[in-house]
């Protein structure tokens, strides 16, 4: 007994787009993978930093938080200008360190708040 293949329907297409958002990150090489997680993993780590070293020589939160919310919008524009198609390797590294830096930030945010 052999299972029918699944129609082309708008919901099967749905289906597959939204499998394709969610575990398109888990396809491809290896290495490719390993890049992308160190890639947020680093931006992480460079976020934390930067808020550290920009506190003790600004010494003010909020200005600190501001200059790396204005950092990371020039990052996301200049990408959204340069790329429009398929997304190289490159670009998906600065995506993921942008990430990383965002995690980062948005955490020093929480602390401002308390």
């Amino acid at each position: 007994m052999t299972i029918k293949p699944l129609q082309r329907t708008r919901l099967d297409r749905a289906q597959r787009r939204g499998g394709d958002l969610l575990l398109g990150g888990l396809r491809g090489s290896w290495r490719r993978r390993s890049l992308l997680v160190l890639a947020v993993l680093i931006g992480f780590y460079a976020g934390e930093n930067i808020t550290a070293l920009w506190l003790e020589r600004v010494g003010q939160r909020p200005v600190v938080v501001a200059l790396l919310v204005l950092l990371l919008e020039l990052v996301v524009r200049l990408r959204t200008h340069l790329v429009r198609e398929q997304v190289p390797l490159h670009w998906m590294l600065i995506d993921n360190l942008r990430l990383g830096l965002t995690y980062a930030v948005v955490l020093e945010a929480f602390k401002l708040g308390s």
